[in-house]
Parts: C-alpha cells; sequence; structure tokens
C-alpha cells in the first residue's frame, strides 16, 4: 500500500517502477493531465469497509507517480507579458527593416490597437476556463479571430491611421503564442486531493482529482508550507473531530477547502437539487444586475440583426413555400418568463398537419422524434444549422426571450414536465433563449428522464449566468452549427 508521505520540505507520491517523484516545494507543481482520456472512476465508498491498517475508517489507497512541471507558475504569472512579447517582438521588427520611424506613420495608433487586442483575447480566455465544460482549446483561435477583427474594424470605422501590415503580423504571432499557451496549459492542473465521506464520491477522480491520503499524511502535508493544491471534501458530512481540524489547519494555511458540489458541478455542468433549501433557493437567484445589462444587450443586438435578416428571411420564406404547402412560418403558444405564456415564431421545418384536441396527443405531436418524417427537406437543412429558430429574434425585441438562456418548451409539454418533475418552473426565472446552455451541452430531448438532466443545465446557467458564460455558450452554439450535433 502507497500513500503520499512527507519527507522534509518535498511531499512524495509514490510509486511508479522508476520511484518516487519529488515535489520542490519551491517551485508550485502542476500536474499533466490528459483531457481526453476517459475517467471512469469515482471516489472511495465511504460505506465500504477499511482495508487493514488503515486509520480512521479511510481505506487504503494506491498513488501514482506525476511528474512535476516547474515552468507552470511562470507561464501562469507571465503568460499576458509574454502573449505581448511575441506579438509585438517581430511586429518591432518588421517596422525597423522597413526602415520606418518609431512613434510616426500610425506607429502608436497601431501598437495600441495590437496591445489592446492580445490583452483582451487573453482576458476573455482567462474567464472562460472557470466555467465547466468549457474546452479551452477550441475557443482559442476563435476568440482571437474576434477580437482582432474587431478591434482592426472599429480601427478603420473610426478612421484612425494604422498600418495594415504592422497590425497583421503581430496579430499572427499574438494567435500562435496564445494557441501554443493553450496547448501547454491544457496539460497543467492543480491537484485536488478528495476526502471521502458523504457525497464526495460523486466527484470522478482522473489526474487531477485524486483520492486523499490518510489523516497522517493529510497533516503533515499541510505543515509543509506547499499552497498549490487543494482539498475537497462533503463539509455536510459528519467527519471526525481530526478531520475537521484539518480543514480548519488547511483554510488557514491558504490552501483551499472545496465543498463537494463546487468541483461536481464543475466537471458536469449541472446543478442537481433533490430539495430546495435555504442556501439552494438563494444560490439559484440569477444575478440582478448582469440580467439588466443582458437585456439591453438582447434590445441593441436585436436591432442591429433584424434589419440584416430580412432579406435573408425572404429568400428562406420562398425556400420553404416552394418546398412543401403551408405557411413559411410555424407559430406556438411556449411557455416563457415567469411563467408566462407567448407566441413564438420559427421556420416552419415540418409539413402542415391537423391539430390534435386531446392532451396526450397534443404532447405527442410537440415532440419531435429522431429522424421524424414530419420534417421536410428544407427543414432537415435549418433545422440541422439552427436557422430555422432566427425569427424568433422578434421575441427578443418584444422582451419574450433572450438571445441565450433556457429554451422554451411547448405548453403540452411543460405542463407535463411540471407535473413530473420537482422544481421544474424554476427554470422560468430567465427569459428562454434562441440557445441555451442545455442545448449546447445535451442537445434536443424531450423524454422526462432526459429532461431531468436538461433541467440541471438549466439550473447551472441561472446559478452561474454572467457575460462569460453566455460567450461560452455562444462559442459552443457555433461548434454545434457547424457540427449539426444533437438537431431533430
Amino acid at each position: 500500500m502507497t500513500s503520499i508521505s512527507v519527507e522534509g520540505s518535498s511531499a512524495l507520491i509514490p510509486d511508479s517502477e522508476d520511484g518516487a517523484a519529488r515535489i520542490d516545494l519551491d517551485q508550485p507543481p502542476f500536474w499533466p493531465v490528459d483531457e481526453d482520456a476517459a475517467a471512469d472512476s469515482t471516489a472511495p465508498d465511504p460505506d465500504a469497509e477499511p482495508d487493514e491498517g488503515s486509520e480512521d475508517g479511510w481505506q487504503s489507497l494506491d498513488y501514482t507517480t506525476v511528474p512535476t512541471h516547474r515552468r507552470a507558475a511562470l507561464l501562469k504569472r507571465f503568460e499576458l507579458p509574454l502573449l505581448l512579447a511575441v506579438g509585438l517582438g517581430p511586429a518591432l521588427l518588421l517596422w525597423s527593416v522597413m526602415d520606418r520611424v518609431f512613434f510616426a506613420d500610425a506607429f502608436v495608433e497601431t501598437t495600441s490597437a495590437l496591445v489592446s487586442s492580445i490583452v483582451l483575447s487573453w482576458y476573455i480566455l482567462f474567464q472562460l476556463k472557470d466555467h465547466a465544460n468549457a474546452r479551452h482549446l477550441s475557443y482559442v483561435l476563435p476568440v482571437n479571430l474576434v477580437v482582432f477583427a474587431g478591434v482592426l474594424a472599429t480601427v478603420a470605422l473610426l478612421r484612425v491611421p494604422y498600418s495594415g501590415s504592422y497590425f497583421t503580423v503581430g496579430a499572427v504571432f499574438a494567435v500562435a503564442g496564445s494557441f501554443l499557451s493553450a496547448v501547454y496549459a491544457r496539460r497543467l492542473v492543480k491537484p485536488h486531493l478528495i476526502v471521502a465521506g458523504g457525497r464526495a464520491a460523486e466527484i470522478t477522480l482522473n489526474s487531477q482529482y485524486l483520492p486523499a491520503p490518510s489523516l497522517d499524511d493529510l497533516g503533515r502535508l499541510i505543515e509543509t508550507g506547499w499552497r498549490e493544491w487543494a482539498i475537497v471534501a462533503d463539509l455536510h458530512y459528519p467527519h471526525s473531530e481530526r478531520a475537521e481540524r484539518l480543514f480548519a489547519q488547511a483554510a488557514l494555511a491558504g490552501i483551499p477547502v472545496y465543498h463537494f458540489r463546487q468541483i461536481a458541478e464543475m466537471q458536469s455542468g449541472q446543478v442537481k437539487i433533490s430539495h430546495l433549501s435555504e442556501n439552494d433557493l438563494g444560490s439559484l437567484i440569477p444575478n440582478i444586475s448582469y440580467t439588466s445589462v443582458k437585456r439591453a444587450t438582447d434590445i441593441i443586438g436585436a436591432l442591429i440583426l433584424i434589419p440584416i435578416c430580412v432579406p435573408l428571411f425572404a429568400m428562406i420564406a420562398l425556400l420553404i413555400r416552394l418546398d412543401s404547402a403551408g405557411s413559411a412560418f410555424f407559430i406556438q403558444e411556449r411557455m416563457g418568463y415567469q411563467g408566462r405564456t407567448f407566441r413564438m415564431i420559427k421556420f416552419r421545418t415540418m409539413r402542415e398537419r391537423r391539430r390534435s384536441q386531446g392532451t396526450i396527443e397534443n404532447r405527442e405531436d410537440a415532440m419531435t422524434r429522431c429522424d421524424d418524417d414530419r420534417i421536410t427537406r428544407i427543414g432537415r437543412l435549418l433545422r440541422k444549422t439552427r436557422i430555422d429558430e432566427l425569427p424568433q429574434v422578434f421575441n427578443v425585441l418584444r422582451g419574450e426571450m433572450s438571445f441565450i438562456g433556457p429554451r422554451p418548451e411547448a405548453c403540452s409539454l411543460s405542463a407535463w414536465y411540471e407535473a413530473e418533475l420537482p422544481f421544474y418552473p424554476y427554470r422560468h426565472i430567465v427569459r428562454p433563449g434562441i440557445t441555451g446552455w442545455a442545448q449546447v451541452n445535451q442537445g434536443h430531448v424531450t423524454d422526462v428522464s432526459d429532461v431531468l438532466e436538461k433541467l440541471r443545465f438549466d439550473f447551472y446557467y441561472i446559478k452561474n449566468i454572467s457575460l462569460w458564460l453566455d460567450l461560452l455558450v455562444a462559442l459552443k452554439t457555433l461548434r454545434v452549427i457547424v457540427h449539426g450535433i444533437g438537431a431533430r
């Protein structure tokens, strides 16, 4: 049996065939992890019988040796200066080679635009890292391209003098540096030790989330002064007094102590609620100040998009009419903000049919099945690319919807889900969206068992609603549109 042990000023994590790996506490380590590797293991079962020789009922656990990355601290602290150097260095060299005078000929304006682009793209990517399911590497290029193009377009519209070659060279190297930094950083993780007991078993174990050692070793690890790690435990579970003293000692030493729920939600992108306690209800109240800003952004975005989209709407409507008989638009009663119904508009993607009258028939009619034979030829393309949802920009302008939020359900389906799922109506506390967190992570679902998972995604969005989460949803939506994931 092996465990984390402490020897002098170094923490040892035995054992591999090559021996234990020493962690130099003067260089806080981040351990490498393969993000693409499947992690099927879970935290130790607190109800299992302890192995012989274990302390305080803890299970004996084997620990895998994980090599350290001493340059991780430098990358963490100096990533932005490095990106500025990588972007500005070649650009300044080009300026010099072209025999152009520094601080003249639009040098200051172009440098300011380049620096602003690098800083803004770095900051956005830094913020996106904090959210669940943020495939950081997938968004490096899109974020950088949008930011650099946006800054350059702003400079051009304001008619500020700039050097195109200088900006382009700096942008290319800065984007390449950002991508390489993300490739390297994805392997550097901060170890979290999972203390057995209670619902901590819900956390998926991998190279970042590891079972905690014995209380003796955990205490010695805290005493070393190394702070680049964290403890995760079910803080509602009745741990021993000794374990609780160690949690307090770790917190006082500057070592984060997380409740298991924070990590479980980060891993899954879902908020699981079995009953709405006072704390649960309070944590699910959306950010009031941001929702006001979000509404203003929705109005401005809708006013900009509608004139641009009207010609496209006319062309799509014509194609729909040529493809099948019936109206080009489909209008349906949906359950919306604060439980009020509204008439949602979208392009018709199915053949028109006679409406059912019974409750069950209405519910079945509102469901879209896989390979539904009611979908038209042009409708299948519209649904795959999500273009059929674009007319809802009018619902956004009217305040019935937002660009991003939980998807509104047909009234018949909403009534069914409310009867079957506790707390389902709580998703109506925010405006429904054209796209949402559940849609980009789960796709289109209708069965109650799948909708329960969808509800957990919706609760995660409501709890964590912010500009950065909305931006992440927008980026994921682009990926969904490109790959056609989850369409029916």
